[in-house]
């Protein structure tokens, strides 16, 4: 049974009460909500590391007519099972091991199969990989909403697979007509 507070498929743009923690000045793409909490990625955090990275560590050859990998980051996906690689990517007819689709246009994967596939130049036009996830318990979020640490705008790809990291939590409040940086960090009830 799905949440009263559906947020699936939406951005949580984090509000500036939460600079100097792991979330601020993030933009998460919630992917699951329901129930028995919620479940994201991190979509603007780059890591040290790239996408060639990932496919020397395990393993994977890439070809020579793939794009480039050095210069695509792999990203911070959230503090929950770091270790464990997620790829977020575009919706299409192929059908990748370990996939949930995760609205019309977009998909989750988390396995090799697909790294193998994108080192090939045969995956997804649109993708990005990041380790670990973002999760919240059961009203755990709804709770930091009222919060004020979240601002909630609809996601899109084209915001997603921008590589345009620190303009993302911008353009994501933008939006909505909002600019980050004109917000206060104190919170207020009326």
């Amino acid at each position: 049974m799905k949440a009263v507070n559906d947020l699936e498929n939406q951005f949580l743009v984090a509000m500036p009460k939460l600079a100097g923690t792991y979330f601020g000045s993030s933009v998460t793409y919630i992917w699951k909500h329901d129930d028995s909490g919620a479940i994201g990625i991190v979509v603007n955090k780059p890591l040290q590391a790239s996408i060639a990275d990932i496919f020397t560590e395990l393993e994977i050859e890439s070809s020579s007519a793939a794009r480039n990998f050095n210069s695509r980051h792999v990203l911070a996906g959230g503090p929950v099972e770091r270790d464990k690689g997620f790829i977020l990517h575009d919706a299409d007819e192929q059908r990748w091991e370990s996939s949930i689709q995760v609205g019309l246009e977009l998909t989750i994967t988390t396995s090799k199969e697909i790294l193998e596939a994108i080192a090939a130049g045969k995956g997804p036009k649109n993708y990005l990989v990041a380790l670990g996830c973002a999760g919240w318990a059961p009203g755990q979020l709804e709770q930091e909403l009222c919060d004020n640490a979240w601002l909630t705008t609809p996601a899109s790809s084209e915001l997603i697979f921008s590589e345009d990291y620190s303009g993302k939590p911008q353009a994501a409040a933008a939006q909505l007509g909002i600019t980050l940086d004109r917000l206060s960090s104190d919170v207020g009830h009326s």
